[in-house]
């Protein structure tokens, strides 16, 4: 890993800016972060035919590297954290999945200490307030209703650190924690959940705004029973996550969500487990075992897919050259709208003076050749090699 420069330019590619993109741009780098001049003798770095965008912004991520975000030593989670910063995700939520509530907030209380020292950028809780009717991989033995109560217990092991829980908001406490939620100005996202039309509408009112995971593990559109996903793609108040895998959605699906919802509305997410970034084999998802086959991970008790092995380079890569989705939406939805909701898009999530010298570099086929965090390279593409 190189070290930082006291200022850098990046010249020749074509930069993604909030404004669109440059032909021929710079950015120039000083120390940690992005400056508007460099220095008239720094070195330059030409990346000619290759693309510089932000960062990517991962809000719902279980782990990766090996490593799990729910059982994971510090150390494994630091593993898995720079397994995704490899891959281009210089900013990640830590998210948990179902379990004991003490064993939850003890986890919280670990992972918190990871947010404060800036290795993360929050907790998302997903589960154990969720619908037994969509549990997916999460453990019905451990599923309850959310109480109020018990979500401010998470908050408060948290400590602040808590970006988003993953609700079945149709279940009892359900709108009322979602209020509680966004009282605290912690996302209450509706996800895992088999409400109808109408519940979601009366979420959303209450202050619900995120999709965990649209289309999956929710009820499907029905032309006289519409469900969740529509009232979750029409309202402007909501953001939709998808995951772009290949495996979780069909890709008039996620075209779907782009013409409906529209590019500031989406936010693209790996809902990656242990194995990503690490191979095939057997792994553990909370309780749960999972299989994992030609990347694609699986319950072993039920076969329910289990989570992804995705990582957002390969994401964005789908999304432009399969999906055809143009660049700069895709960089929205990767980058700028998580991080909005997240809260920290006046640090990261677009390329402009004085935010975090966060960004990748693609080659002209969308392929990742660099990735720099806080000014330091963690990828250094060849171009900079000399």
């Amino acid at each position: 890993m190189a070290g930082r420069a006291d200022s850098t330019v990046l010249a020749g590619a074509r930069v993604v800016l909030p404004t669109g993109t440059v032909e021929d741009g710079r950015v120039t780098v000083e120390g940690t972060r992005i400056a508007g001049d460099g220095a008239a003798n720094a070195p330059v770095v030409d990346l000619s035919g290759h693309w510089i965008v932000p960062g990517f912004v991962d809000m719902h991520n279980h782990g990766g590297g090996g490593a799990s975000f729910t059982s994971g030593t510090v150390d494994e989670v630091l593993t898995g954290v720079r397994t995704h910063r490899e891959h281009g995700t210089t900013t990640l939520v830590a998210s948990t999945v179902t379990g004991e509530m003490d064993f939850l907030a003890e986890r919280a209380g670990i992972l918190s200490e990871l947010v404060e020292q800036g290795d993360l950028a929050g907790i998302h809780f997903e589960g154990p307030f969720i619908s037994p009717c969509r549990k997916g991989a999460h453990s019905e033995a451990l599923l309850r209703d959310p109480d109020p109560a018990e979500v401010r217990k998470l908050m408060d092991a948290a400590r602040g650190t808590a970006k988003m829980f993953t609700l079945a908001t149709e279940l009892p406490g359900g709108i009322d924690s979602v209020r509680l939620l966004a009282e605290h100005g912690v996302i209450a996202a509706i996800g895992h959940t088999d409400a109808t039309y109408e519940q979601t509408v009366e979420a959303i009112d209450a202050g619900a705004t995120v999709a965990t995971h649209l289309y999956n593990a929710m009820p499907a559109i029905g032309h006289r029973a519409p469900g969740p996903i529509a009232a979750l793609l029409e309202d402007e108040r909501v953001t939709v996550e998808l995951i772009n895998d290949g495996t979780h959605l069909h890709p008039a699906a996620l075209e779907l969500a782009y013409h409906h919802a529209g590019a500031d509305r989406v936010a693209l997410i790996t809902d990656a487990m242990d194995a990503a970034g690490f191979g095939d084999g057997r792994y553990q998802l909370g309780p749960l075992a999972v299989d994992v086959e030609n990347g694609v991970a699986r319950l072993v008790e039920g076969n329910s897919i289990a989570g992804s092995t995705l990582t957002l380079d390969t994401a964005f890569h789908r999304a432009v050259t399969i999906d055809r989705i143009p660049v700069e939406d895709v960089v929205r939805s990767i980058s700028a709208n998580p991080a909005r909701l997240l809260g920290v898009d006046d640090r990261v999530g677009s390329l402009e003076p004085g935010k975090d010298a966060d960004l990748v570099v693609l080659d002209a086929d969308f392929r990742l050749k660099g990735v720099m965090r806080k000014g330091e390279w963690i990828v250094r593409p060849e171009a900079a090699a000399g």
